[in-house]
Formats: structure tokens, C-alpha cells, sequence
């Protein structure tokens, strides 16, 4: 007999008795238990980085242009690879960067690609000194429609300075990447590249700016990362055919977080450490 069964016996029993003034004390103590959003933030608030570019003689110098977090030894950033699809200006030294502090208190950490996954969209970073509060990475597999999930970055940039903004998202479905236009002209390259590498993706019901993308998706009694935000790459294929597109976002199952670890070589290297 399984312990829920056993629960439900005795709480048959206690209400046939007199003394029913223990039956809330024994629904309570039977009351699955959660963690407090705020607490569980403060967990992963840490690990969550600003990713973009660094040129010294610019002005700006650091240039914020999306959300990373950090993996494995903490040493490592996962983000969105179409943050760096602009090639680096060399002679004026311009390099990668991952941007760590708090509101204009901003540190620069140089950072260099170790692994792109170019068809969902997925860049690995390694960046130089002190190791970051690293996120754990969950089972996406497992990840269920319906889900009440969280994802935290930076929305608009340095606009509000380094402050991570932290927003609920519904797990509302659970999609494939590409959805076929009305007509075959409102296909562009990248949709058409999609089509031939299909794969699901989680839909989203929240408003995710083009700095959401690569913000970690967590599950708030875990603080485990169960997607990456892609409010640019995904969206522009699943809804080319909209002239109004919708506040619908989307992430990246974190599998495909798992799966470009294995294939840069760095998830043993780390343990290792």
C-alpha cells in the first residue's frame, strides 16, 4: 500500500471519531512542501551574467547585448549564439566579454568560444579569473505543460544598469521550433534552416526583450535551469507568417545545454577540477 493510501485511510478514520481537531494539523504535515520564490532567487541571481563585447577605445567600452549564466566549475557561461554573430573588430582590439556586479559597479571578465551549437542557437563561453556561482542544469525532459517557471536577465540592456530583472513565464506548451508559413514566401533562410533541423522548443506565456536572450529558465523550487531564453532566433521563425506578433516567448530546453557540454569536452574537465 502506498504511503498517499495510507494517508487517506487515516484521515477516514479520524473523521469518523470525535476528536477531529488533528485532522488540518495531519493535512498540513501531509501539504507537499515549496520553497520560497524569493529564496530560491536568491540562489541563482549570482550566476546570472551579462554577456556582450568589450572595446577599450569605445565609448562605451562595454557593450551589453544579452544574459549568459554560469555552468559546471563556474568558469564556463552559457548564452545565445546570435549575440556574437558580428565579428569581432580586431584591430581596435574588441573583445568577447561577460559583464559581473551590480547596477553601474560593472566588472568586465574577458571570454572566449569554446562551442557553438548554431542550430539551436547556443554558444558556450570560457572566461578569465575567479570562478562564478555556477547554475545547476536540470531535466527539461521532465519539464511538464502547465509548469510555473521563472527566467532572469537583463530585458534592455545597461539601459537600467546591471540590474537582473526576474519574471514568471507559464510553461504554456511544448512545440516544434519551426511551423510552416501559409505561403512559401514568407520563408526566409533561417526558417528554411530550422525546417531541415526541427526540434521542440517551450513556449512561453511571457514578454521576453531582445536582452532576455540567454537567460537561464528556472524552476522555482530548485533553482534548477530547465531552458535558455531565445527571444530573437526562435521567435523570428514561429511566427514569420504573424504581421502582429504575439507576446509569446520562447526557450531552449536546457538538453541542448547538456548535449554542447558533452560535445566541447568540458563537463569531465570540470569535474575533474
Amino acid at each position: 500500500m502506498t504511503l498517499p493510501c495510507r494517508i487517506r485511510q487515516l484521515a477516514v478514520f479520524l473523521a469518523c471519531k470525535a476528536r477531529t481537531s488533528w485532522m488540518p494539523v495531519l493535512l498540513v504535515v501531509c501539504l507537499p512542501a515549496h520553497a520560497d520564490v524569493a529564496d530560491t532567487l536568491q540562489q541563482v541571481r549570482p550566476g546570472v551574467v551579462g554577456v556582450g563585447v568589450f572595446l577599450p577605445t569605445g565609448s562605451p567600452r562595454a557593450n551589453l547585448l544579452g544574459t549568459g549564466f554560469a555552468v559546471l566549475d563556474g568558469r564556463y557561461v552559457v548564452t545565445c549564439a546570435h549575440i556574437y554573430a558580428k565579428p569581432l573588430d580586431a584591430e581596435k582590439n574588441e573583445t568577447h566579454a561577460v559583464f559581473i556586479g551590480r547596477d553601474r559597479q560593472m566588472a568586465v571578465r574577458r571570454a572566449e568560444i569554446v562551442a557553438t551549437d548554431r542550430p539551436r542557437d547556443l554558444v558556450l563561453l570560457k572566461i578569465a579569473g575567479d570562478p562564478l556561482p555556477a547554475l545547476q542544469l536540470g531535466d527539461s525532459a521532465r519539464a511538464r505543460e502547465g509548469w510555473q517557471l521563472y527566467f532572469t536577465g537583463y530585458p534592455i540592456g545597461s539601459v537600467l544598469g546591471l540590474n537582473p530583472s526576474t519574471h514568471r513565464a507559464g510553461l504554456a506548451a511544448i512545440v516544434p521550433a519551426f511551423t510552416p508559413p501559409p505561403s512559401a514566401t514568407q520563408l526566409t533562410a533561417r526558417a528554411l534552416k530550422q525546417a531541415r533541423d526541427s526540434y521542440e522548443v517551450f513556449e512561453l506565456d511571457a514578454i521576453a526583450y531582445p536582452g532576455n536572450s540567454g537567460s537561464p529558465v528556472w524552476h522555482p523550487d530548485t533553482g534548477e535551469v530547465l531552458g535558455v531564453v531565445n527571444s530573437v532566433y526562435v521567435k523570428g521563425a514561429k511566427e514569420a507568417a504573424l504581421s502582429n506578433p504575439s507576446g509569446i516567448s520562447y526557450a531552449i530546453p536546457v538538453r541542448y545545454v547538456h548535449e554542447l557540454l558533452e560535445r566541447a569536452g568540458v563537463a569531465r574537465e570540470a569535474l575533474t577540477r
